[in-house]
């Protein structure tokens, strides 16, 4: 790997970590403005609407120009949320603007790899991607609650005494801005985006065609027999991945009586948990057996219940480990069998698109049901067990739709199943003994990494000083 992935993977890793970090903190400002509970599932509803909304134009935005350029319009967008935050505007509203943000970013994310990288480098560039993006999610969680706690405000009072005399705006004033500079050493990062040298010319400007071309996948998707399994197992996911990370705060603060940025350390654990279970689901469950682990998210719901029996700190520790862990082992398989089943299909790019279409509707509906749970003042007990309840059994019924299509299309599913192992299954003497080898070989050491970091700060300026002469 060059300077240039380096370049790529520190940008996505400072904007996802300000991503996670900007939630906890826009929290803590509605709850700052004295805001019913119910805003708070809303702040992530505003954030994936442009998702939703843009679904059929962001992938066509993505490829109109170099993919770095199109990476720093976006973090130029979440600095300007954050900025609009400060500046006292509702932070919904400003919220919703990082969220245009963060849905323009996305395709742009995992298509400068794919661009940049030649295939036979592909599997390993994804491990560097999935391994920064849990790392950004637990950093991040616990940068948001750590930058909102009483430690860190009382420093930034003595700042703001320093500066304005304490007379100016709210103290998470300051850690807005501290994210919004996570976006911006992300967006300079951007700028050193090396260019591929892709044609960046739209196939269709037409928005009627595109709509029209995205409804096509989306049908498409949904009516394959294997596909409409793993898209409506991922959908289920993401959307009670989202809800339950509002859940678990409001437990910890009710049940354990911890404070905003304490409980944030139990989402980390959480996202912990999923990687094990994500390394776990790697090593032990083929593509082709992938379908089988659906047993394991009725497992998960149903485990969830046990939330409302927790009354230590240590047990809600380990029952979020065990959660997550049950959850990454579950979606993962999934989640490869439908990328396997949306290139075939219609191409990676638009596969990418419609499973990013559904997964963030799931969010905004079941985010928009827990917010008039709260707002009907439910107790976090009964709101824990009806979730629960409503994810064992929606996973229940995945499982009897797929028992029923094994039954009519017994034929046609096992040779998508037979396909998938034979596309995704190596000769044996080709493998490696495992994923760590694999990286072991192929990855520099630590110490290698760092100086390369090292080179890469110093080359551009002594570029740019040739250049001058």
């Amino acid at each position: 790997m060059d300077r240039g992935f380096y370049i790529i993977m520190a940008a996505q890793f400072f904007s996802a970590l300000a991503d996670n970090a900007l939630l906890i903190t826009a929290i803590a400002s509605l709850r700052e403005l004295q805001a019913p509970a119910e805003y708070e599932p809303l702040l992530k509803l505003f954030f994936t609407i442009s998702y939703v909304v843009l679904a059929a134009f962001v992938g066509a935005f993505a490829d109109s120009m170099p993919k770095g350029r199109v990476m720093f319009i976006s973090n130029s967008i979440k600095v300007l949320g954050c900025v609009l935050m400060i500046a006292g505007v509702n932070p919904l509203y400003a919220y919703a603007l990082v969220g245009l943000g963060a849905a323009a970013y996305s395709p742009a994310k995992y298509g400068i790899v794919t661009e940049y990288l030649p295939h036979s480098k592909l599997v390993v560039a994804n491990s560097w991607i999935e391994g920064l993006t849990v790392s950004a999610i637990v950093l991040g969680t616990i940068a948001g609650g750590w930058l909102i706690s009483p430690a860190v405000s009382e420093a930034f009072r003595l700042v703001d005494g320093w500066l304005f005399d304490g007379r100016e705006g709210s103290l998470l004033d300051y850690s807005m801005a501290c994210i919004a500079g996570l976006y911006v050493i992300a967006a300079i990062f951007n700028l050193w985006v090396p260019n591929t040298g892709v044609d960046h010319k739209p196939t269709h400007r037409n928005p009627i065609f595109l709509m029209r071309d995205f409804a096509h996948c989306v049908r498409l998707l949904w009516r394959d027999k294997l596909g409409q399994i793993t898209l409506a197992v991922t959908t289920l996911f993401w959307g009670a991945g989202a809800t339950l990370q509002f859940i678990m705060l409001r437990w910890a603060e009710h049940s354990l009586h911890l404070r905003l940025d304490e409980a944030t350390y139990l989402q980390a654990v959480f996202a912990v948990g999923i990687a094990i279970g994500a390394v776990l689901a790697g090593r032990l469950i083929p593509i082709d057996k992938s379908v089988r682990v659906v047993t394991v998210g009725i497992v998960m719901g149903l485990s969830a219940t046990l939330m409302v029996l927790v009354e230590g700190e240590f047990s809600a520790v380990l029952l979020m480990l065990v959660v997550g862990a049950m959850a990454g082992f579950f979606v993962v398989p999934m989640n490869a069998l439908l990328q396997h089943r949306g290139h075939i299909l219609m191409g990676a790019g638009h596969s990418i698109a419609v499973q990013n279409f559904n997964e963030n509707l799931s969010i905004l509906v079941m985010l928009a049901l827990y917010a008039v749970l709260v707002w009907a003042d439910l107790s976090i007990d009964t709101v824990i067990i009806l979730f629960s309840l409503f994810i064992a059994l929606s996973m229940f019924l995945v499982r009897r739709w797929h028992l029923r299509n094994m039954r009519e299309h017994k034929d046609e599913l096992e040779r998508l199943l037979a396909t998938a192992a034979n596309l995704h299954h190596a000769p044996a003497a080709a493998r490696a003994p495992n994923v760590a080898a694999d990286l072991r070989e192929v990855l520099p050491p630590p110490g290698t990494v760092l100086q390369k970091v090292k080179q890469m700060a110093r080359k551009p300026v002594r570029g740019r000083r040739r250049k001058r002469r």
